[in-house]
Formats: structure tokens, sequence, C-alpha cells
């Protein structure tokens, strides 16, 4: 029993430090971007050394876990914003709020697009964001689904299909966010307008 305690306590250690680990490749990356990331800016960030990092991983598995962490962070966050309610239209709100980044420096955001690229020649880091794509259409696809059950929104096409172009609308804006070409008010604006489209409901209508 008492080997069992030690070995689940060396456990959750291990996770600790790779959860602090993975911090550290977070902010590498904020500074110098994946391009220019060397095992050596991680190693500082954590203030440990490089062989200490290599303990657990090379650079790439290192920036896949991160990523990895990043997109359960972002996906379990909206989901939970979005589930806190029972009314559709809410739900949307909440949705669409907690989907759109705060602006230049939102880090969680910007660590999701810094690793896009990537995904044009990496199976592995494709199927990641396929991933986090699927997720976010779940979410937009069920609130769509609720909304007409509960009789406030008159979808003018199949829920999947409106949900995928939430996602991707988001997407194109996040880009104008991030550079500062637009602001976060803008982009919700903007996403409201369409939701209003083809929903027929107003979100600035509170219920």
């Amino acid at each position: 029993m008492e080997e069992n305690g030690v070995a689940a306590k060396r456990g959750r250690d291990r996770e600790a430090r790779r959860a602090e680990l993975s911090g550290a490749v977070q902010r590498a990356l904020m500074a110098r971007g994946l391009e220019g990331l060397r095992l050596r800016d991680i190693a500082e960030e954590a203030g440990v050394t490089p062989a200490a990092v290599l303990y657990y991983g090379d650079l790439d598995g290192l920036v896949h876990e991160t990523y990895q962490r990043a997109i359960e962070r972002y996906s379990q966050e909206r989901e939970e914003a979005a589930e806190r309610f029972t009314d559709a239209r809410d739900r949307l709100r909440a949705c669409i709020d907690h989907g759109v980044a705060s602006g230049p420096d939102d880090a969680l955001t910007r660590l999701l697009f810094e690793y896009w690229p990537r995904c044009l020649r990496d199976p592995q880091a494709a199927a990641l964001d396929s991933a986090l794509t699927e997720r976010q259409i779940a979410v937009y696809s069920g609130i769509l689904v609720l909304g007409q059950a509960q009789g406030y929104f008159t979808l003018q096409d199949p829920p999947r299909l409106l949900a995928a172009s939430f996602v991707a609308m988001e997407d194109g804006y996040q880009m104008d966010v991030l550079a500062g070409r637009r602001t976060r008010a803008e982009v919700i604006t903007a996403l409201h307008a369409y939701a209003r489209a083809v929903t027929g409901h107003d979100l600035a209508v509170r219920p």
C-alpha cells in the first residue's frame, strides 16, 4: 500500500513538472515563434539545463504536447462557459464570447495560431488541428440544435453546416484581432450579425 502511495506521488510530481515545462514552452514560443524556437530557449524559461529539458522529450515532442494542452484548455473553457446556461440563446452568446481573442496579447489564442502552419506539412499536427476544429463545431452544432428544439432558432441550413461556418469565420477574424486590425468587440458584432442571419434571433435581445 505504501509503495502504491509513493508511486502515485511520483506520478503527480512528474505531471506537475511536465505542466510547468509546458508553460515554459509556451512562453518561449510567444517570445521567439515556432520556427525560431530552440531547446535552449525552453531551458532558460524553465530555469533548468537543456539536458534536463530533454529528459521529458525532444523539441518537437514538447511543442506538440504544449499544443495539445492548449487545445484542451481552449475547448474546455468554451464548453464549460456554454454549459452554464440552459437557454440556447445564452449558450450561443457565451460560445461566441469565449471563442474570440481578447486582443493581440491573448496568449492562448496566439499559441494555437503559432502552431497552425505546421499543420500544412505535419500529419500529427494536422490531426490535432482537425480535432480542435471538430470540437468547436460540435459545440456550435449542439447549441443550434438545442435552440431549434426550444423554438428560439429558425435555422436556414443544417446545424453542422452553420456550425462549421461559425468556426471558419472565427478563425479568419482571429487573425485580424491578433494582428491588431480588428477589435474583439468588432468581431463579436460580426458573429452576432451572422447568428441573426442564420437563426432568425438577435443576440442583442436578452431573454
